[in-house]
């Protein structure tokens, strides 16, 4: 699966943080039910890479790690059936190791240099990380302005409220979002704040 294809799969990505408080595979089906197909697991978490292998059995979920920092880390998501690869930033090593094994790829950019160094290892599209404290909307519109064929994946600090107008910017794609699954909530919860997410539109 091409990395605009996953993109393209749902406005909105939940980045998923899973400490074993609900089922995966419940999980799972329940946002791909509610219309986010697309799911990022997060590598922060013990649970991690056997809430990827359980979640990557289920029906129409397409399922990607996260923070993702290494090589090891990389083959270790690979073997455990993911999909994308997510990593926080972009560093030479790891971009490489990424294409070698053919998985979808977005590195996290922050910087106008960010960019560039991607974009001098053949990539265009990026995770926009930490949106928020990088300066939010404003910051992201500065730095897509020199970069017309470079597209963002906005993630870090956007919530519910301020997704549509995040969804709204023509450099964005999709963004990255952990709102809908928070500790606590039960999965009919989840499911409805999933469905709205789906329901988003974007430029």
């Amino acid at each position: 699966m091409t990395l605009e294809e996953v993109m393209h799969a749902a406005p909105v990505i939940p980045v998923l943080v899973l400490d074993g408080e609900h089922d995966p595979v419940a999980l799972a089906e329940t946002l791909v039910e509610a219309g986010l197909p697309v799911l990022e697991v997060t590598l922060r978490t013990p649970q991690a890479l056997g809430a990827i292998r359980a979640m990557a059995g289920v029906k129409g979920a397409i399922v990607g790690a996260g923070t993702v920092l290494n090589e090891w880390q990389l083959f270790e998501a690979r073997e455990a059936g993911a999909r994308f690869i997510v990593a926080p930033g972009l560093t030479k090593g790891l971009t490489r190791a990424v294409a070698s094994t053919g998985l979808a790829y977005l590195p996290g950019v922050a910087t106008a240099g960010d960019i560039m160094r991607g974009l001098d290892l053949g990539l265009t599209r990026f995770k926009f990380f930490p949106a928020e404290a990088s300066g939010g909307l404003p910051a992201l519109r500065a730095l897509s302005a020199p970069f017309g064929a470079v597209r963002f994946c906005p993630t870090g600090g956007i919530t519910e409220a301020s997704a549509p107008e995040w969804l709204a910017e023509p450099a964005v794609t999709c963004i990255g979002g952990s709102w809908m699954v928070k500790k606590g909530m039960s999965l009919a919860e989840i499911g409805d704040a999933a469905a709205r997410a789906a329901s988003l539109a974007r430029s």
